[in-house]
Parts: C-alpha cells; structure tokens; sequence
C-alpha cells in the first residue's frame, strides 16, 4: 500500500507540494483568525468597561499582548506567503 502511495507522489510531484502548502496555509490561516478574534474581544471587553476609543485601545494593551499579537500576525501572514509560494511552484512543474 504504501508503494502505491509513494508512486502516486512520483508520478504527479505538483500533488505532493500542493499538498505541503495547504499543510502551511491552513495553520497560517488559523492563527490570523484567532488572532484577529482575540482583538476583537480585547477591544469589545474595553468599551464595554468604559467606552474607550480606539485609539486609546492601543495604549490600554500591555507591551507583552503587543508584541504577542504582532508575532502571530507575522507568523500567519509568512505560513500564507510560503505556502502561496509553494503553489505558484508547483504549476512550474
């Protein structure tokens, strides 16, 4: 069985990495859904205690939920970049 698995991925490579880089851009996609919806709660967890303007909402996270919050964004928008990458290069093939 797993002879005939493996001559289905030699036969067609474009599968095998079309397959890698949706195995990338589902995580990638994930992690910028939590992220965004983590905000949005911070945010609406903020008005709803005192009405706070947006852009005083910045200035309200601490420094740690920040840089946490741009890591996962940078995280999630380079597993989509990858695995655009990856799908572009499996049509060269």
């Amino acid at each position: 069985m797993s002879l005939q698995l493996f001559s289905l991925f030699a036969a067609h490579p474009a599968k095998l990495i079309n397959l890698l880089a949706l195995l990338f851009a589902c995580p990638g996609g994930w992690v910028l859904h939590a992220t965004r919806r983590r905000e949005q709660r911070a945010r609406a967890c903020l008005e709803a205690r005192g009405g706070e303007s947006n852009e005083r909402f910045e200035a309200l996270l601490d420094l740690a939920t920040q840089r946490m919050n741009r890591f996962f964004y940078r995280f999630g928008f380079a597993c989509l970049g990858v695995a655009l990458l990856m799908s572009w290069f499996s049509t060269k093939l």
